[in-house]
Parts: C-alpha cells; sequence; structure tokens
C-alpha cells in the first residue's frame, strides 16, 4: 500500500475527526457526508454534522435546522446504503444559536446571568456580529461529541475554505470586537469621580443614539458577555493544539475550475502556515477516468467498410468532435490530479466522478462512498 493510499485508509479507519474544507459549489457536504458513509460502512459509528446542505441532501440524511440532536438514519435506510452493525450513520445540522446558547448556560457565572443573557437583544445576533463566531461554534460542538465517545468518527463540514479556519481565531476577533478599552465604557463604574463622570456623558450620549431602553441592553450584553469572552481566550490555544493533534486530519475538496483551484491552493497555503494536519485533496466532478475512453472513430474503425446504416454512420461521424472535446478535459484533469499529487506536504489526491443528474442523492452518495473505499 502506498503512503497516499495509507492516508486514505486511515481517515476511513483511524481518525476521530475529519474537517472537510473547500471552496463553495464543489460538492463539499456532498463529499463529506460520502466520506461519512464510506467509514460506516466499515464498521465505525460515525456522525456527519452539516452547514448548509442541499435540501435533498437533508431530506436523504434526515436532518432539519430545528433538531437538538443529530438523527440516526433508521435502519431501513441504513442497510439501503449497506450499513452493517456495529457501523452506524448519524447527521446533524448546525444550529450556530443553539450551540452558543447551550454555551452560555455552560459557562455563565450562575443560572440568573445566563437567563439574562439568553434574553439579551445585542446577545440573539451575537454569532452573525463576529466574524468566526459561527465556525466557533461548530468547533464548540464538536467538542463536545468528542468528549461523549457516542462516536468513533466525526466529519464537520465547514463553510467556503476562505471562513473555513476561522474558527481558530474567533476569540482574537471577539476580542477585538470587544475591546476593553472601548468596553470599559459601557461598563457602569465605581471609580474616581473623573471616570464616574465620563461615563455619566457617555451613558447620555448613547441614550440620545439609542434610546435609554436599548442603553441599557447594550451595557448588560457588555457586563455578562465579559465572562464568555473570557472562556472563548482561555479555549483558542487549546483548540489549536487539538486540531493538530494525531486523532484529526483536515480534507480539501476542490474540483478542476480555475476559482476552486485557487481557493485550494489558499487553503493550503493556510493550513502549512497554521501547522494543521492536511491529509489530502479531493479532486471532484473530475473526468480523468474516462481518459482512456475511445473515440466513437476509434471504437469502430471499420464502420465506413461495414454494412452499417448511413444514418448511424453519419451519426457517430457527428458525434467524434463532441467526443475529442470530452477526451480533452479528461486529460487536463488528470494532468491536475497528477499536479496535486506531486504538491510538496499536500497529501493524497482521489478525484472523483461527475455523477450524472439522474442519480438520486442516495444512489450518488453510494457512488462516492465507493470511490472512497477503492483508493
Amino acid at each position: 500500500m502506498t503512503n497516499h493510499a495509507a492516508e486514505m485508509q486511515a481517515l476511513l479507519h483511524d481518525r476521530r475527526i475529519v474537517v472537510v474544507c473547500g471552496a463553495g459549489g464543489v460538492g463539499k457536504t456532498t463529499t463529506s457526508a460520502s466520506l461519512a458513509l464510506a467509514a460506516a460502512r466499515a464498521g465505525r459509528r460515525v456522525l456527519v454534522i452539516t452547514i448548509d446542505p442541499s435540501k435533498r441532501l437533508a431530506q436523504t440524511l434526515g436532518v432539519s435546522p430545528n433538531d437538538r440532536d443529530p438523527t440516526l438514519l433508521s435502519p431501513e435506510r441504513l442497510r439501503a446504503v449497506g450499513i452493517d452493525p456495529p457501523g452506524s450513520l448519524s447527521a446533524w445540522m448546525l444550529d450556530p444559536q443553539a450551540v452558543s446558547d447551550e454555551m452560555v448556560r455552560r459557562i455563565s457565572s450562575d443560572a440568573s446571568s445566563a437567563q439574562q443573557l439568553l434574553g439579551n437583544r445585542v446577545y440573539r445576533h451575537i454569532t452573525s456580529m463576529i466574524a468566526g463566531m459561527q465556525e466557533y461554534m461548530a468547533v464548540e460542538a464538536l467538542q463536545g461529541f468528542v468528549a461523549d465517545e457516542r462516536y468513533d468518527l466525526i466529519v464537520l463540514d465547514t463553510p467556503p475554505s476562505r471562513d473555513a479556519l476561522r474558527f481558530l481565531d474567533a476569540p482574537s476577533r471577539a476580542g477585538a470586537f470587544l475591546d476593553r478599552r472601548v468596553l470599559r465604557l459601557f461598563l457602569p463604574s465605581s471609580e474616581n469621580r473623573l471616570r464616574q463622570a465620563a461615563t455619566r456623558v457617555f451613558e447620555r450620549l448613547l441614550d440620545l443614539a439609542f434610546g435609554e431602553r436599548a442603553r441599557a441592553e447594550i451595557q448588560q450584553f457588555f457586563v455578562l458577555f465579559e465572562h464568555v469572552l473570557l472562556h472563548l481566550s482561555r479555549s483558542q490555544g487549546d483548540m489549536r493544539a487539538f486540531f493538530g493533534g494525531p486523532q484529526v486530519a483536515f480534507l480539501l475538496v476542490s474540483s478542476p475550475t480555475a476559482a476552486a483551484q485557487e481557493e485550494a491552493r489558499y487553503f493550503a497555503k493556510r493550513t502549512r502556515e497554521l501547522e494543521l494536519p492536511l491529509a489530502g485533496t479531493v479532486l471532484n466532478r473530475s473526468r480523468a477516468w474516462t481518459v482512456d475512453r475511445p473515440l466513437p472513430s476509434e471504437a469502430y474503425p471499420d464502420l465506413e467498410k461495414s454494412k452499417a446504416p448511413d444514418a448511424l454512420v453519419r451519426a457517430l461521424a457527428k458525434l467524434d468532435p463532441l467526443a475529442r472535446a470530452e477526451a480533452d478535459s479528461a486529460r487536463r484533469h488528470q494532468a491536475l490530479e497528477t499536479e496535486l499529487g506531486a504538491r510538496k506536504g499536500a497529501g493524497f489526491v482521489l478525484a472523483l466522478p461527475e455523477l450524472p443528474e439522474t442519480a438520486s442523492e442516495l444512489e450518488g452518495l453510494g457512488a462516492l462512498a465507493a470511490a472512497f473505499e477503492r483508493a
């Protein structure tokens, strides 16, 4: 077995967490579900956490945005996709606000403070106000699933690659957003008279701008969220160490398009800078597997001399240019696959085929999972 094949098999059989990253529209979520399916067919208890699956994929996995807990595929569906005990496949669609609420309940200094913060209008928008908070909440949820050991493997589908690693610096972004020097101006003060006077002036300005009630809510948010911010800051170092550890692997999903390749290069560069373990790249929707397919003129070289109907001869002649264009595309995809494999530190490369539009979601997942299994 080659090193690259061994790395691929390690994803299915040994890793605890696979973080799947890639540009938007390259089939990242479907690839995540297919990898999860392949690992479950290998006998592992697998959870796939999705961010924004298509409607068809969500229906196939049986998940919805309002689910508080992962959904285990029914026994009938597990059998239909070839999963036998002890293997299992569960799916969960991330709700960042729900995860944030659970974190607040868990780390607030007391139940009353937690309830006040959960009811605060500023807090209700916090996951959309601070860049990276949604991704951070995905990781908070992931760490909870790792701790309870219900799953052998967790596959985390992430937002498009430019945002995928934001969770690693979300606490810094939150810290910048909630600059303590500015924060102090919002907070009620019991310090010297000069500071108290400055605070009163600032409060009057806020009252004029937002109204007294809104100003009071903003102040309440900053007082209560400071405790959460301390938790985020403390866990940043732990999180980087966790994602750089031997249980975790990052998998990049790309496609042959120029835009997707540019995103792939950016992501690979960021993983090197952050010293994260990039296991490999999936080149999705590749036609490289058709590169050996003969042209119609090659498959039937003596057709014109045969007694074949004239209409068939003319039809095959017209198909030949189209087939040559497809063959050129397949050769470009094959060259790209080779180039990706030669990049230092990029891990394995797995080319997945472009599925026919007529394939059902279940058929598509099964076909892609089989490609992972054959690698």
